[in-house]
């Protein structure tokens, strides 16, 4: 396993937001975490990340136990975070915004820097000098992924990916997260639009409440109305 969470309980002040949760993901593999706003998926990312205090349980990245770890050491381990509000640069270039999450790669076969990121984002090539604060919400979405990755991550977290963005961007959101698992990123994708997100992994866990409610393949899920209509429709 490249992640797996046992038993984590996290908090906000004193809310307890995660109450016991526990999930796992393979290498090179794609697993969506599904709720709705509020389940508790962003806290489950930022208890990854380090961002938010895990106050019992363990978090362990390719067997080395990351609990309560610093954010940036963890990210050097090699887990990339594309938070929900996106968080570029707004008075950095493209460019600029890219040059800053670049990380040396630890493997050629996972090596990414600005010319393969403009090979696959050549949106990007062509607003290269562009600032941050000049871009649309879909653009912002597709520098921020492409940031994470100039970090060579083995491991990426996308929390809400496409929302707010139009159907057509959707899409093209789509065919990144299908070329980044192609290179051999294993991705962990929260989200509420499961249409979207259940296209593009193996494997699905849905959270209510801060609790994990139900884990299986997307086979399972999508053949299970009942389930869907009482976790995930709005």
């Amino acid at each position: 396993m490249i992640l797996q969470l046992q038993d984590i309980h996290s908090y906000y002040g004193t809310s307890h937001i995660l109450q016991g949760v526990s999930m796992c993901i393979g290498q090179g593999e794609g697993v969506c975490l599904l709720g709705r706003n509020g389940a508790g998926k962003s806290t489950t990312f930022k208890s990854i990340v380090g961002l938010v205090g895990v106050k019992s349980g363990k978090i362990a990245y390719k067997g080395y136990e990351i609990t309560r770890m610093q954010p940036f050491r963890i990210a050097r381990l090699g887990i990339g975070y594309v938070p929900e509000d996106r968080r570029i640069y707004p008075d950095l270039t493209v460019k600029e915004n890219l040059e800053v999450g670049q990380k040396t790669a630890k493997s050629q076969k996972r090596f990414w820097d600005i010319e393969k990121i403009y090979d696959i984002f050549p949106v990007l090539k062509f607003m290269a000098n562009r600032k941050g604060s000049q871009m649309s919400g879909g653009e912002q979405q597709m520098l921020t992924i492409a940031r994470a990755l100039m970090g060579n991550p083995e491991l990426l977290l996308l929390d809400e990916p496409s929302e707010g963005l139009a159907p057509i961007v959707v899409e093209d959101v789509g065919r990144l997260v299908k070329r980044i698992r192609e290179e051999g990123v294993s991705v962990l994708i929260a989200e509420q639009n499961s249409l979207f997100s259940l296209k593009l992994v193996d494997r699905a866990y849905v959270i209510e409440k801060g609790v994990i409610e139900w884990e299986g393949s997307v086979e399972e899920i999508s053949e299970n109305e009942s389930l869907r209509n009482r976790y995930l429709s709005v």
